[in-house]
């Protein structure tokens, strides 16, 4: 049972970042105080907050008077810090000081866990506190704690995920409306999507980050970022999205994280992030704009799909404020949620190991026997057939040219790039236009 919050003294929070999502934080903080009183058996009292300049000029439910840029000495009076700041330093020395001196820790800091995860770990393990992250991954989108502790007794086979908002909305926006990347990128700035320099989300860092963190949790393995094969969406074009439409998909950047056989016969996880053709009736399909959501699909528990906002300040700091609540309550009551869970200890597979079906498109001379020489290129280098589609128009000289686009059968991706490397090669292929993944 959760006792009274007033039989037990009030928890002190310490909350590092006051951006978005920190403004967000210290607001559910504010007017939910009794709420989330009662909920954790304790009341909380914010007792600073670190920001870099305490002069901004910030939202009215922000009191001033808690401010401070003295962050080392606000956590070594708090007994949970929740990290909303970002960045890796000096985030990971406040933390690794919070944790030193007993704190409890939330943070939503994916970049730091995914390049220094086992580092945190282990310390808020020899010092005996939490660590909460669940908004570090996919916003208000419950999706850590599922992975890290409901399929903790199952086996999980395959993580796919589109957790970056950002690149949704871009191509989400390219295929509904038939305009170009840097046009739909532009518009996402304005409307707030995107960041003044997008490149965390563009180019995939930002969902590489991710990818690593739900790896380590579904696979009991350390994954980091460097582990992650990354391809962004800056080589997709307007004309790559109207392909995917024809041929019946929906592209989509995913995070994907797998078991998987090595060349060698070696059991390990492949972890990449890219862009995928998703087939028209697979629930990825369907998710829209800045949304997210992540398919899981385990031995026991079969498909399972998270769906929800993944990013903004009032979601997000619905999960901080989950992980804040679950944090104070051990407190309370005694007792520490889950430590780090690497036991497996699977080596992470190169990416040519990764296997999947290929949507390969050319631009080839339009005449007999091209179709044949690209085929027999193909099949020398072991990579079926299953489909082509061929349609042929005019250049800017007036002069016939074809568009192949053939869908493979399941090859590794080692496999399908040479073989594009010897196709690219034939005199009848005038260009390679593009090579993508079908899920």
């Amino acid at each position: 049972m959760v006792p009274s919050p007033d039989t037990h003294p009030p928890l002190r929070v310490a909350v590092l970042g006051c951006g978005v999502v920190g403004t967000e934080v210290v607001r559910r903080l504010v007017t939910d105080g009794d709420e989330l009183a009662a909920r954790v058996g304790a009341r909380l009292e914010l007792v600073g907050i670190g920001v870099r300049d305490a002069d901004v000029e910030r939202d009215p439910v922000v009191d001033r008077a808690l401010l401070t840029t003295d962050a080392t000495s606000l956590v070594e009076k708090a007994d949970v810090v929740v990290e909303v700041m970002g960045g890796i330093e000096p985030a990971r020395t406040l933390l690794l000081h919070a944790v030193a001196h007993g704190a409890g820790v939330v943070t939503a800091n994916k970049a730091l866990l995914a390049q220094d995860g086992p580092t945190l770990y282990a310390a808020a393990d020899a010092a005996g506190v939490d660590l909460y992250y669940e908004a570090a991954v996919a916003g208000a989108i419950p999706i850590v704690r599922p992975v890290r502790e409901q399929l903790a007794g199952d086996t999980v086979q395959r993580v796919l995920g589109i957790v970056n908002g950002t690149t949704n909305y871009v191509l989400d926006t390219m295929t509904t409306q038939g305009l170009g990347l840097d046009e739909v990128v532009a518009e996402a700035q304005r409307l707030g999507y995107a960041e003044a320099d997008p490149t965390a989300d563009v180019e995939g860092y930002d969902a590489a980050a991710k990818a690593a963190i739900l790896a380590s949790l579904a696979f009991h393995t350390r994954v980091g970022l460097d582990d992650v094969d990354r391809t962004g969406i800056t080589g997709l074009s307007a004309d790559d999205v109207a392909w995917a439409a024809r041929t019946g998909h929906v592209l989509k950047l995913l995070a994907v994280a797998e078991r998987a056989t090595g060349q060698d016969g070696t059991a390990g996880v492949l972890v990449r992030v890219q862009p995928v053709l998703v087939t028209a009736d697979h629930p990825l399909a369907s998710v829209r704009g800045a949304f997210n959501a992540v398919f899981v699909e385990a031995e026991a528990a079969g498909e399972l799909m998270f769906y929800g906002r993944g990013a903004g300040g009032a979601p997000t700091s619905s999960a901080v404020l989950g992980d804040l609540v679950q944090v104070a309550r051990h407190r309370v009551l005694g007792g520490k949620g889950p430590v780090e869970s690497s036991y497996a200890a699977l080596p992470v597979l190169p990416a040519g190991d990764a296997r999947s079906r290929y949507q390969v498109r050319l631009e080839v001379a339009d005449r007999p026997g091209v179709l044949a020489a690209v085929a027999g290129a193909l099949a020398d280098q072991g990579v079926s057939v299953e489909a082509v589609r061929q349609t042929t128009a005019l250049d800017a000289d007036g002069r016939p040219v074809a568009t192949l686009v053939i869908t493979t059968h399941t090859a590794t991706e080692r496999a399908v790039r040479a073989t594009v490397d010897v196709v690219d090669a034939l005199d009848a292929v005038h260009r390679v236009v593009q090579v993508l993944p079908v899920l």
